[in-house]
């Protein structure tokens, strides 16, 4: 099992990356697909229309989100932890996805960098 661990620069407030992570519909706007998004602890979430799905363990407004993500029939939790700093006018955005199976690493790695924080730091600076 390996961790996936990254820090992105954003450009825009905390409170707007937050609601990029958070809000169902601003999710929809990066990823292009449905989504399932609650800030309730306990609740599931479902992301590019069900390719990513897990449960919400833990928000802090505009500071942090933990959820748990599913690998099929892993039994391990893979956990991960988003925080949000603020950096004058930006933020610096941290992903630690613990617990990745060593066959997916290079996947999961390559979508946190291309299709989820690429997606997010475009939907802020279209022409970055």
């Amino acid at each position: 099992m390996k961790t996936f661990k990254n820090t992105f620069r954003i450009y825009a407030e905390p409170s707007d990356v937050y609601a990029a992570l958070t809000n169902r519909y601003t999710i929809e706007l990066w990823t292009g697909y449905p989504a399932v998004m609650d800030t309730v602890p306990g609740s599931e979430f479902s992301l590019w229309d069900g390719d990513i799905t897990g449960k919400n363990i833990e928000f802090i407004t505009d500071k942090k989100i933990v959820q748990e993500w599913h690998f099929g029939d892993q039994p391990e939790v893979s956990l991960v932890t988003i925080t949000i700093d603020k950096d004058r006018e930006n933020s610096l955005v941290t992903v630690e996805h613990t617990n990745i199976p060593d066959d997916d690493f290079a996947d999961i790695a390559e979508g946190w960098r291309e299709y989820y924080f690429g997606a997010i730091v475009n939907l802020f600076n279209p022409n970055f």
